[in-house]
């Protein structure tokens, strides 16, 4: 089991909440020009790194909001738990 903290609820278990890919992909700036391939890598082409990753869960059991968490895909522990819009935290040793 996951403990997952919230950022407006506190500390929640795992099954509160949905995953909701990588974080900090920004939409295209002009989407009626991607061809269908740009299209593809947009919606399916996503980083598989082995560490430290920038996800984001949805609390979908209680405020229902979205944020970001930088969890470790390795050993599933979860290093920050961050809202959408702040900066991406920086640790110890993390490449980005």
């Amino acid at each position: 089991m996951i403990l997952i903290s919230c950022p407006d609820c506190g500390a929640r278990d795992e099954t509160e909440f949905h995953y909701g890919g990588q974080a900090h992909v920004p939409y295209p700036e002009d989407p009626s020009t991607l061809s269908d391939e740009e299209w593809g890598r947009y919606l399916f082409y996503r980083e598989n790194t082995k560490g430290i990753f920038a996800e984001r869960w949805v609390h979908s059991s209680g405020c229902r909001k979205w944020f970001n968490v930088l969890r470790d895909t390795v050993t599933y522990r979860i290093a920050a738990v961050y809202r959408n819009g702040e900066p991406r935290p920086t640790l110890d040793g993390d490449s980005q």
